[in-house]
Order: structure tokens, then sequence, then C-alpha cells
């Protein structure tokens, strides 16, 4: 008895965990316009738990690594320093399905972002 209660336990939280990564984890387009100019890339997202990895690929060789990343439910938060320059944009969004609506913290300045998941 105490073992098919531990194993419908453990189907629970691994149901969880796969919920909450295909809510995040994946690859997707990102768009901001802000005081420095406009940044568009494409983002790869790693979910572990509820930790957050991954990276933004700006293209000509520019990676920014996604550093500090935690997934709350379908919330994210995260932390990219800019290639080139000392500023770290601190991030956040929430994902609706396949679109995220976040907004990025630098040097005393906040704008708003986009994303939209790739569908592959």
């Amino acid at each position: 008895m105490i073992r098919k209660i531990l194993l419908a336990m453990a189907l629970v939280v691994c149901s969880g965990s796969l919920q909450a990564q295909s809510a995040v984890a994946g690859n997707w387009l990102f768009a901001m316009t802000s005081p420095f100019g406009v940044v568009n890339a494409d983002v790869m997202l790693i979910t572990d738990g509820d930790k957050l990895s991954g990276q933004f690929d700006l293209g000509n060789g520019r990676i920014w690594p996604i550093e500090n990343g935690a997934v709350v439910g379908t919330s994210i938060s995260f932390s990219v320093t800019r290639d080139g320059a000392n500023m770290t944009y601190l991030m956040s969004a929430d994902i609706n399905g396949d679109n995220a609506i976040g907004s990025a913290s630098a040097m005393g300045s906040t704008s708003d972002w986009t994303m939209t998941r790739i569908q592959e």
C-alpha cells in the first residue's frame, strides 16, 4: 500500500515538472525595443525542475548565455550580460501558450519585450 502511494506521488510530481517544462522550454523569437536600440534574438530555453538556462543568439556569433534562471509555473526570471558592454539585463516574463510578455531592467531603465515560440 505504501509503495502505491509513493508511486502515485512520484507520478504527480513528474507530471507537474513536465507541464512546466513544456510551457517554458523550447526555441523562441525575442523582440525588445530599448533606449539602447532594438534587440532581436533566437532564444533557446532549457528547464530542469525550477531552474532555467539557455541562450540568446543575436546572430554574427553574438551569444548571451542565460544566467540565474528560475521557473515558477509559467513565470520565468533570469539575467543576461550584454557582450561588449558592462551591462546586465534583469529579465522576467509570463508565458501564455506560445507567447511571452516580459520586462527587462538595466542601468535604471525598464523595457517591455515579447517572445513567440518557434513551431518545429
